[in-house]
Order: structure tokens, then sequence, then C-alpha cells
């Protein structure tokens, strides 16, 4: 995705002008149709972060996750420790940040499919809790595609081996356009129609 945005759109995107502005919809419909371009890739290569401003895997995000994801011969695979940044509760990673890396590990799965798709549903079935500066292994793949249609399963890990939390989700697949939507919710309900 860096490749995609020169300098002055990756500055412009991170707020300049008001959101909608004919710039920044250019700016997205790049990054879309880039997304968009991509082929599934080979087992065990890293995959590219999202966006560099990803709360998931962006490397320029300083809040963000910065997963690093790899292809897996049944899908994907992100290794992640919590840090403080992520803190719900003293010691253990907020709810909200473990459920970002299953939403953006889904993201990665769709390398696997060459599909642009966006979350429409993500259930997280905590088991245990993610515990800070303790490693994680994240493996998720897509369990079935109809249509525009996929569903996706994830699990995490512990390092020592026990099931940390299992997550579900339903992705739609959508075109560049649904990015540069004037209104993205009328877009999003007539696309899964």
């Amino acid at each position: 995705m860096s490749k995609a945005l020169d300098q002055g759109d990756h500055q412009h995107a991170q707020g300049g002008t008001e959101v909608g502005a004919p710039r920044d919809r250019e700016t997205i419909s790049r990054w879309a149709s880039h997304l968009a371009g991509q082929t599934p890739v080979e087992i065990g290569q890293t995959l590219p972060p999202h966006s560099p401003d990803c709360a998931g895997c962006g490397p320029d995000n300083p809040s963000g996750l910065h997963l690093h994801a790899v292809r897996t011969a049944l899908g994907v695979e992100a290794v992640h420790r919590f840090a403080e940044g992520q803190v719900g509760a003293p010691g253990i990673a907020h709810g909200g940040a473990v459920a970002l890396a299953f939403d953006d590990l889904f993201g990665f799965a769709l390398y696997t499919v060459g599909s642009l798709a966006v979350t429409r549903s993500l259930t997280i079935d905590y088991r245990a809790p993610f515990r800070l500066h303790r490693t994680y292994t994240f493996r998720a793949h897509v369990a079935q595609h109809e249509g525009r249609r996929l569903l996706l399963h994830a699990d995490a890990w512990d390092d020592a081996g026990q099931k940390a939390g299992s997550a579900g989700a339903t992705f739609v697949v959508v075109g560049p356009e649904h990015f540069t939507a004037v209104d993205p919710e009328t877009q999003l309900e007539a696309e899964c129609r």
C-alpha cells in the first residue's frame, strides 16, 4: 500500500481537508483500487499492511497494533504481544484491542482469495484474558465463500498452547467504489442484497 500513495497523499489522508472532499475521495479510490488489484500470495509470504495508518497493521500508526501477518497453507497467521497502549484491566489487553487483532487478521485473509471485502459482522469468544507482554498466535482462514459473502474463522493461542479466544466474521465482497460512496451505509445495504 505504501507504494500506492505518494507522500503528499499520505499526509493529506492524515488530515488536511474535510472528509469527502474530492481529493480525499481520489486518495481513497486509489487505495481501494490498489487493494482490489492484489493477487493471492504464496505460502510463507509476509503480507503488506492494509495502509500505513491502519490501526491493526499500519507501521505509521503510533497507537496501532503493528500486526505482521504471514500466508499459511490454510490462511494467515500473526504472532502478537499486546502492550500498555492496548491495556484494559491492569495487565490485560482491552477486549476491543483483541477484537481489532482478529478483525485485522481477517482483512489479511482476503489476500488468500484475492477479493476486496468489508466486515459485515464480527463475533469474538473470549476464553481467557489476553495478558500484556505475552505472545499470542492468531490464525485465520476463509471458511466459506458464497457469492459475495465470505465467512471467516480465527483462533488465538497463548504461548503455553492454550486457546485464548476465537472469532467469526461475515465479510461482503465490494468494489473500490464502495469506499468513495457518498452514503456508505446505503451503499453497503444495496451491496448486501
